[in-house]
């Protein structure tokens, strides 16, 4: 399939969303609350930033900055209402702004007002691409599909736009039942248009179904999606495979067209843009079509992303529970519950998922992290137990869960299933640096088949370069060898990248010791002591400083450190 071209270039036009203009002097009075806007806007705090801006806007109700971040604030909490307010504000003063002609679109566009989208007087000005697309959907609401074939046609005749417009032109076709002139374009080959979104392969996959083509629509899923364990992709195969007709929803009208658009132009801009941006194109499609799951869910993550927890929390909730997206949804609760240090609760949450969707892999893994995050490891390796069991042999996936069951079983002190359950990893993913430095590093402190623990850690150290962990694990080898003199360097190496890592630093004291440099080991001893170690490390460090490595080694039935040429200070 062919590439999109001029993507750069594409996405210099979507970027922007800057403010309309440099506010204006603050009246006396207002000071306050616009400096409090100001800053909650800085944090993501959208509630109060809403809140503030519009306080801050009685006192100067025409500054085009405070219209414009109050609009934001808005739509970043989903309340287009109130943003269409300062939107309309915006256009009445005539001061361009890209994110009042988005904020007006979607009003326009919920509510059937397609003339306003496409009236000359106050012509839309988001980004070209927005811009001709919303137009060309607004004439299909209008019901002039003749002018709209052309609109798109006008986009995909522009240079690095040709497969989005042959996009929702196949997609406008959908919106009228005109299935078979749909696929024609959706399936062409030379277009790309599959591999632009998965949403238009779901989108085929209907329209397939729609025309009794479901063995066409299986073959298409598993050509794009592959084996996959995606809920939303299994259920569409198990409907098929029943014989059903499924509807085609992807974007059964042109307000869904609309914010089929946001859609697109938000997840085009995923890395490219600041989360509030992209969350603006989010929340537009989402409020155009509230069956958008993917809206939905994009809303949510962005907002994860920015540390506003409760508020994800909320849009997650959006997902009706009878949708096959509602797992994933809940794990999204999950995290944020985690995030928040509110471990119970999202102990609680994922174990009701776990209960109510027993055959999702992915579900009792993520069951298994909370509950390993709360040391309870004998519940977590069941259910990473469980989720092994789920996954097929081929799954990609698989050497992860092998890996976090190992860890867990570790923690339970039960070597002999950790240690086979790293190997495992290992079969799965050979090489994998995080598991040859846990593997190495266990059997180091074991005293367990050293020179292949030094091996492992050596490769993950050659993948990992400058991880100070895995350094840490090699030189912390070297030093187990009694090759002390060769672990002085990596430690301080280690010690350099991970500066405030308590058992980096202790072992560092330790390899000084050995090789005589006494006062530099009880200054790292120190340094490790004042990065919070856990009690038993704390007290182990301490008798090295009243003691010294030696009494403290043969007080553990260790015979002491000693070199021929030791200088002791």
């Amino acid at each position: 399939m062919t590439s999109f071209p001029s993507r750069a270039a594409l996405i210099a036009t979507l970027v922007a969303l800057a403010p309309a203009a440099s506010a204006q002097t603050i009246p006396e009075g207002t000071a306050g609350a616009y400096l409090a806007a100001r800053n909650a806007a800085a944090a993501s705090d959208f509630e109060p930033a809403a809140r503030y801006f519009g306080e801050a806007l009685q006192g100067n109700p025409d500054d085009p900055q405070l219209l414009e971040s109050a609009a934001i604030s808005h739509v970043a909490l989903n309340q287009f209402d109130r943003a269409e307010a300062y939107a309309r504000r915006l256009a009445e003063a005539d001061i361009a702004s890209q994110v009042g002609s988005l904020v007006r679109v979607a009003a326009a566009a919920k509510a059937g007002r397609w003339d306003d989208i496409l009236s000359p007087e106050k012509p839309i000005a988001v980004s070209p691409l927005f811009d001709s697309l919303a137009e060309a959907w607004a004439m299909v609401g209008a019901g002039d599909m003749t002018r709209a074939l052309e609109a798109f046609d006008e986009v995909s005749e522009t240079e690095g736009m040709r497969s989005y417009g042959l996009l929702h032109k196949g997609l406008a076709f959908g919106t009228v039942g005109d299935f078979e002139g749909a696929l024609e374009i959706l399936s062409d080959p030379g277009d790309g248009t599959v591999a632009f979104s998965p949403r238009a392969a779901i989108a085929q996959a209907q329209m397939l179904s729609q025309l009794d083509r479901n063995e066409a629509a299986l073959e298409l899923l598993d050509e794009v999606f592959g084996a996959t364990v995606d809920p939303g992709i299994t259920d569409l195969r198990d409907r098929l495979q029943a014989g059903a007709s499924l509807p085609y929803d992807v974007v059964p009208d042109a307000a869904a067209g609309v914010a089929e658009t946001a859609f697109m132009i938000g997840s085009l801009l995923a890395s490219e843009a600041r989360e509030e941006y992209i969350l603006l194109y989010a929340r537009a499609a989402q409020h155009l079509n509230p069956a958008h799951i993917d809206a939905i869910l994009l809303s949510a993550e962005l907002l994860q992303q920015m540390d506003r927890f409760e508020l994800a929390s909320d849009t997650f909730a959006q997902v009706p529970t009878a949708d096959p997206a509602y797992p994933a949804a809940e794990l999204g609760r999950v995290d944020n519950l985690v995030y928040l240090e509110q471990t119970e609760a999202a102990i609680e949450v994922a174990d009701a998922l776990a209960r109510s969707h027993p055959d999702l892999p992915f579900v009792q893994s993520r069951l298994g992290d909370v509950l390993r995050g709360a040391d309870r490891f004998d519940d977590a390796y069941d259910a990473y137990s469980r989720a092994i069991d789920l996954y097929p042999a081929s799954d990609p996936n698989l050497w992860i869960i092998h890996y976090s069951r190992a860890i867990a079983a570790f923690d339970m002190d039960d070597w002999t299933a950790a240690e086979a359950d790293f190997r495992r990893a290992l079969e799965l993913e050979p090489g994998r640096p995080e598991v040859l430095n846990f593997l190495g590093y266990s059997l180091v402190e074991r005293g367990e088949k050293l020179d292949e623990a030094l091996d492992m850690i050596e490769r993950a150290v050659e993948a990992r370069p400058q991880s100070g962990a895995i350094i840490d694990s090699l030189g912390w080898v070297y030093f187990k060898l009694g090759r002390y003199r060769d672990a002085v360097e990596p430690l301080e190496s280690a010690a350099a990248l991970e500066a405030t890592d308590p058992v980096v630093n202790d072992h560092l004291g330790d390899a000084y010791w050995a090789v005589g440099r006494r006062r530099e080991a009880r200054f790292q001893w120190q340094r490790a002591l004042s990065f919070d170690p856990d009690e038993d490390l704390a007290t182990r460090i301490r008798a090295k400083l009243s003691d010294g490595l030696d009494a403290v080694r043969e007080a553990e039935g260790e015979p002491p450190i000693t070199l021929a040429e030791d200088t002791a200070e």
